[in-house]
């Protein structure tokens, strides 16, 4: 089967040629030209590599590379035409496993793919994420949510809404974001729904649903749920 390798850049001439250097190579090449969108095709097709651009205009690449950090450890290359030394360093530091500078030569390129995906054993994203000492549980593989070892049924809009939620833990998800990263791009008009999805959840997963302690509202801006 041929390794996956993930490109999110904004611009698009750009990863279409980055693809058919890939692919000429025998890659299978993920595109995804907006970094929400990148970050969804990580988790849904569990990429061997990502190629990463820092200059998008809806997420820079600095938040794609940490949330990605959050799921998986999976290889992260930088591909960007920031070339200055603070930026190389910042990258690196933040977990990226190499830096490579555009303009690039496309056999450096390809070398530095071929000798990550080496080193790096296939990366899984993480199949359950667990909160409250264990007695809040979701699991992406079985799409199972479990709260205080009690099985809570959910749709698939609202198991959507919460992964992106928990995937978010701790972090305040605007509702924009919430809505396209939960049920994709041809949502983004849903946004006046989204309060009644979030009461079902309340109602099916919170003790005191007037009282909410996992799923949080900041006025005006949107949705966190509780990290603890």
């Amino acid at each position: 089967m041929a390794e996956k390798i993930l490109v999110i850049d904004d611009e698009e001439t750009t990863v279409q040629l980055i693809a058919i250097l890939l692919e000429r190579r025998g890659y299978e090449v993920i595109k995804a030209f907006r970094a929400d969108d990148g970050l969804r095709k990580a988790y849904r097709h569990q990429p061997d590599l990502v190629l990463l651009d820092i200059m998008m205009p809806d997420m820079d690449g600095w938040d794609v590379c940490k949330r990605l950090r959050e799921m998986s450890d999976v290889p992260i290359i930088f591909l960007t035409a920031r070339g200055e030394v603070r930026d190389v360093v910042r990258g690196l530091e933040m977990g990226a496993d190499d830096y490579i500078v555009k303009p690039y030569d496309n056999d450096e390129l390809v070398a530095r793919v071929r000798a990550h995906l080496r080193r790096s054993p296939r990366p899984n994203m993480s199949e359950e994420l667990v909160f409250n000492g264990g007695d809040f549980r979701v699991n992406f593989m079985n799409r199972e949510v479990r709260v205080r070892s009690e099985v809570k049924h959910l749709t698939p809009k609202e198991f959507n809404l919460l992964g992106v939620l928990v995937r978010n833990a701790g972090r305040v998800v605007t509702r924009n974001e919430l809505v396209t990263e939960a049920w994709g791009d041809e949502y983004a008009d849903a946004i006046d729904s989204l309060k009644l999805y979030i009461h079902y959840l309340r109602q099916k997963l919170e003790s005191n649903p007037d009282r909410p302690e996992y799923i949080l509202t900041l006025r005006g801006v949107g949705y966190r749920f509780m990290d603890r």
